[in-house]
């Protein structure tokens, strides 16, 4: 362990030293940490949209801007709103629906891993004379979810005298709610040995390392407005009180110089048979 160490000091001080922490939470930074490396209608999707993470020799390949506006348009209404959000945070929605909607409430709703990949209710807006509404979410709860808006207007009178209901909604649009999370970096002097799962590390290896997440798992990472989508490869890591541990490589395509303040969730995948019922 004294070994290890030693080589991720000699990482962050060849690496870089620590980042003083910026405005806001994906601009902060922070050294280096050990893993446990050998422990046994339309929707818009713009061109910043996450790919996924893969190891390989090009490791800026799957890095993509995550400050970008999501819009999505179907029957007379549009919503948009940002691609990412913090946990804790407001995430705002704003949107266009007919003129003769107006004073209707406009429900957005989201599904996702902690909806059990049902449509539940998040946050409601009425719809202002002009056609256009505004709602802001204060995120509780982290994940990847599909977004939809939802208008519900009373119709005409049906025959037994009840006042029939009818429902307008866009197809849904995609964010991420991320939490804040400290991440450090490791690789050198571990490279040629097999992770905790199993693969051969290499200085081209995109992956993190966590403690508890299966190996394999999709992680997104967000950091000053840049997104990826990483595998976990690793266990780990076991100090400095990080959540995370990137290798070299994954640092790099993002551009961490050290131990830093990120975004992180993981993206657990939908059931088939329920995952059409999301889009």
């Amino acid at each position: 362990m004294s070994r290890r160490l030693h080589a991720l000091a000699l990482c962050a001080l060849f690496g870089g030293a620590l980042v003083v922490p910026a405005a806001g939470w994906a601009s902060s930074g922070g050294g280096s940490g050990g893993t446990g490396l050998g422990s046994g209608g339309t929707s818009t999707a713009p061109s910043g949209t996450t790919g996924t993470g893969t190891t390989g020799t090009t490791p800026n390949a799957n890095v993509q801007s995550g400050n970008v506006t999501v819009t999505s348009s179907g029957n007379g209404v549009t919503l948009q709103t940002n691609a990412s959000a913090m946990l804790a945070k407001g995430l705002s929605f704003t949107g266009t629906a007919p003129t003769n909607l107006a004073g209707e409430t406009v429900e957005i709703e989201r599904s996702g891993h902690e909806t059990n990949w049902q449509w539940a209710p998040t946050v409601s807006a009425t719809i202002a004379p002009d056609g256009t509404f505004a709602a802001t979410w204060h995120t509780n709860h982290i994940g990847r979810f599909a977004m939809k808006a939802v208008v519900t207007s009373a119709g005409a009178m049906t025959q037994d005298s009840t006042v029939a209901q009818s429902a307008t909604s866009t197809p849904s649009l995609t964010i991420t709610v991320y939490r804040p999370s400290i991440a450090t970096l490791y690789g050198p002097g571990f490279y040629g040995r097999r992770t905790a799962c199993g693969q051969r590390l290499r200085a081209t290896t995109i992956g993190v390392a966590n403690r508890t997440l299966k190996c394999g798992e999709k992680v997104a990472i967000y950091y000053k407005g840049r997104t990826m989508i990483v595998p976990v490869i690793d266990r780990g890591p076991y100090a400095n009180g990080a959540d995370w541990d990137l290798t070299m490589a994954t640092g790099k395509a993002l551009g961490i110089p050290g131990t830093v303040k990120l975004g992180a969730v993981s993206l657990p995948v939908a059931p088939t048979a329920t995952a059409a019922k999301a889009g």
